[in-house]
């Protein structure tokens, strides 16, 4: 197949790619826009591939993505292209509005186009998986309760409001306009690659810089945690294998407070790089003001994705941050360069 992703250089993203073009022989064509959390270094180990082609598009050019259709001819679309901060979102929620609803429309409108002129047998074959967030669903209130793929939407953010707004575009072009579609919704992805405004980033290269290891509120906020290459492994199987119009949650089954995170995150560093002033990392954390309706809980009933289409996570969260902090370690020219531009280790979200 020839498999269209739409964000590519991003986390997820390069997750994907790379996870497609070590272990399948799908050709990939990259469209990343490369804004601040695009990074083509992260492609690096597959950019020589003769099954992967970039192309620098943003979604909301429409002119260009219809050419990247009519050149590349995809049998597939992966769409992964979001802007995805939190608190970037509450800060400044115009960029939301325009990539993740805007774009999203373009996109879809691009894609009705040219699958439309499709043979009838290349239209039966051919998916457009848009990949989502389980912030769409909102606060879990009941501690014993799960988000399924019936859960109703109740985004609280500006982020995950532009994602419902996207979810419900997408099952709009399949209702009214037969757009064979499927959709993902995800817990919290982490691993190699991450951009280090996001929580575990941010906490490592914090703690090895010797700065606060800042947390909101009481820190008691619960995530679900996804390695992101279990992630990309399910991503590729529902766009091969899963079922028109569905949509399916993606979770780690791994339930963690933030502040544990917090605090595992220091414990492993203590073990693999203690601090040359011989203190505990723990000892950097600080508290500060709770995010504007911060959700309390998320997570995940992963079971219809294991039922319909065999997948489950391989990693724990203990074994996949474990691998997740030693990358950070050996990659430091990877994120020394990231951190050389205009995002600095500061926290977004400290006027908020």
């Amino acid at each position: 197949m020839k498999i269209l992703v739409t964000g590519g250089a991003g986390f997820i993203g390069s997750a994907v790619i790379r996870h497609l073009i070590k272990n399948t022989s799908h050709i990939v064509i990259n469209i990343d826009k490369l804004t601040y959390a695009g990074n083509v270094e992260s492609l690096l180990p597959v950019s020589d591939s003769e099954n992967y082609v970039f192309e620098q598009v943003d979604i909301c050019n429409a002119p260009e993505v219809k050419r990247v259709y009519i050149e590349h001819k995809p049998d597939a679309v992966m769409h992964l292209a979001a802007e995805s901060h939190v608190d970037r979102s509450i800060e400044g929620p115009s960029e939301f509005i325009q990539t993740n609803i805007v774009g999203t429309y373009t996109l879809l409108e691009a894609t009705r186009s040219y699958w439309s002129n499709l043979s009838e047998e290349m239209k039966s074959t051919f998916r457009f998986h848009h990949i989502s967030t389980d912030e769409v669903y909102g606060d879990l209130g009941d501690p014993t309760e799960l988000f399924t793929e019936t859960t109703a939407y109740a985004p609280s953010s500006p982020y995950s409001a532009s994602k419902a707004s996207s979810d419900h575009l997408v099952r709009a072009w399949h209702r009214t306009y037969g757009l064979p579609v499927i959709i993902t919704n995800c817990s919290n992805n982490y691993g190699p690659y991450h951009f280090p405004e996001k929580l575990i980033p941010h906490i490592i290269l914090n703690a090895l810089s010797g700065k606060e290891l800042p947390v909101y509120g009481d820190g008691k906020q619960i995530r679900d945690w996804l390695y992101v290459e279990d992630h990309a492994r399910a991503l590729v199987k529902v766009v091969t294998e899963g079922k028109v119009g569905e949509t399916y949650n993606v979770g780690g089954h791994n339930e963690k407070q933030n502040i544990e995170v917090v605090n595992t995150i220091c414990e492993l560093l203590d073990e693999l790089k203690p601090s040359a002033s011989g203190k505990p990392y723990k000892e950097q954390i600080t508290f500060v003001k709770d995010r504007p309706g911060h959700d309390k809980r998320y997570a995940i009933d992963a079971s219809k994705i294991e039922d319909e289409l065999g997948w489950t996570p391989e990693e724990s969260f203990e074994t996949g941050l474990r691998k997740t902090v030693e990358w950070y370690l050996n990659n430091k020219n990877w994120w020394q360069r990231v951190l050389s531009g205009d995002y600095q280790l500061n926290r977004i979200g400290e006027s908020i």
